[in-house]
This record gives structure tokens, C-alpha cells and sequence, in this order.
């Protein structure tokens, strides 16, 4: 390295690699990427020159969305590829050091927490699951639901369904949390863990809707078809929630690596 680069760190495995993993992929400035050993662990990393990824100018270049999406999918590309081979924790985005020097010693720092990481998503993946409710569609299921099986002709009966239809529409918001909540916990059963998130702001996502949960769960790799499978009942069982699943994906969400700085 030289006063004028640095080394961006993509993730850390403690898996072989082979020289075609490493060489062929191109990274967030557009370099090879190469591997730094220390002990047991390795680190994929780059290369890149700090004029565009140094402190100063990473402040400035992250505000710019275009500048982020573009190099949020580099970063991410080089990720992936690697862990179609091996297990990886992946590092957080613009996560820069001076030299190779300082990538062997946060190696060596962090040693016992990336094995910790590596051990839990060995032969697992992440998936993402995003529910989505629709206000009137989910107001008239809980109505109907609390109204009950009274003879639909009976004054009685008509309410009961106003009552019901009043109800629902001021608890709607109760409603579809208890329906995220169920959700998410069924989910659980089929996943080594999860972890729930914010939602997703409608500015980032493009979408509008009312998003009840934003969960990713860590599956193995053995069970996936099982969780698609969970997810796809799920969706049909909740009237007014619509399920959507993204993924697989690195183990973004589960590595800790957010907790690791240069």
C-alpha cells in the first residue's frame, strides 16, 4: 500500500480459497481482489485508492445514492461469489484500512468473534421475509372473523357486524402486529435465528405500503425448501398480509461484523 491507497475489507473466512475465487473477482473501484492471512482466518480485500474511498472523501460520497447503489452492489457481488464457495462473515460496507498490515492485526483482535460468526453460519443462508398489510383488506377479516356465525338476515346479526367493522378499524394497527408477530414466530421454527427490523423506509424501498414486518432469518442450507414452503403457507393463511421473500443471501445480518471497526 502507499500513502495514497488503502485496503477495503469485503469478509473473512477460514476457508482455502482458491486463486480463481480471489483473482477474477472485481472489486468497488474495479480492482482485483486479493486474500490476507493471519492464523487461521483470511480477509478478501481490495486495494483502492483513498481519494475515493479515504475518510474525507467516503463522508462526502456516501450522501451521493448513486455513488452508494453502485458500490453497495460491488461490494456485494464479491461477497456473494465467495460464499457460493465457503462460509464467509461479511464485513460491513466501507470498511477501509491504511495497509495489510492492520487488516492481519484486526484479524488477530477479532479473532475469537469471527470464528464465533463463522461457526454460526457455516452451511446456512439468509433469507429476507417483508409483510405487507393492506389496511381495508385486513380491517374486513378481523370484522368478519369477530363478528361470528350469526344468522346474516337477524337484525342481530347486522350488530354484530357493525360492531365488529367499528372494532377493527380502530384496532387494525393491533391487529396486523399480532399478525407480524405470529409471523415472524413461525418462521423462528424453521430458521437457526432471526432478527427483526425496522421497516424499510418507502424513500429507499420505492413501495408505500404498509410494511408490518421486516424480518431476516438465517436457514440451513438443508432446510430451505422447508422455509419457502413455510413462508408460501403463511401467505395464503392471513387475509389483507402479503408475504415477500428475498434471497439467498451472505449472512449479512447474523456476522456481527457492524460491531468491527478499522
Amino acid at each position: 500500500m502507499t500513502e495514497t491507497t488503502g485496503v477495503w475489507m469485503y469478509a473473512v473466512t477460514d476457508g482455502a480459497l482458491a486463486g480463481d475465487e480471489t483473482e477474477a473477482a472485481s472489486g468497488v473501484a474495479g480492482e482485483h481482489v486479493r486474500a490476507v492471512h493471519e492464523g487461521g482466518l483470511t480477509a478478501v480485500v481490495g486495494t483502492v485508492p483513498l481519494d475515493d474511498f479515504g475518510e474525507a472523501a467516503l463522508a462526502r460520497n456516501l450522501e451521493d445514492l448513486d455513488w452508494l447503489e453502485r458500490v453497495a452492489r460491488a461490494h456485494d457481488s464479491v461477497v456473494a461469489g465467495l460464499a457460493r464457495h465457503v462460509s464467509v462473515v461479511p464485513l460491513r460496507l466501507a470498511t477501509v484500512c491504511l495497509d495489510d498490515a492492520r487488516v492481519r492485526a484486526l484479524l488477530t483482535e477479532h479473532e475469537e468473534q469471527f470464528s464465533s460468526a463463522l461457526t454460526l453460519v457455516a452451511g446456512r443462508t439468509e433469507w429476507g421475509v417483508k409483510a405487507f398489510a393492506d389496511r381495508k383488506t385486513l380491517t374486513a377479516a378481523v370484522a368478519e372473523s369477530d363478528s361470528g356465525e350469526a344468522d346474516s338476515g337477524s337484525g342481530t346479526a347486522y350488530l354484530l357486524r357493525r360492531r365488529a367493522q367499528l372494532a377493527a378499524q380502530e384496532n387494525v394497527e393491533r391487529d396486523a402486529a399480532a399478525r407480524a408477530n405470529e409471523i415472524h414466530d413461525r418462521l423462528l421454527r424453521t430458521s437457526a435465528a432471526g432478527r427483526r427490523g425496522a421497516p424499510t423506509d418507502p424513500a429507499l424501498s420505492g413501495s408505500h405500503e404498509w410494511m408490518v414486518l421486516n424480518g431476516t432469518y438465517l436457514v440451513d442450507d438443508d432446510r430451505t425448501d422447508e422455509f419457502r414452503s413455510e413462508v408460501e403457507e403463511l401467505g395464503s393463511q392471513f387475509s389483507g398480509i402479503r408475504l415477500e421473500t428475498s434471497g439467498p443471501w451472505p449472512p449479512y445480518s447474523f456476522a456481527g461484523a457492524e460491531r468491527i471497526s478499522p
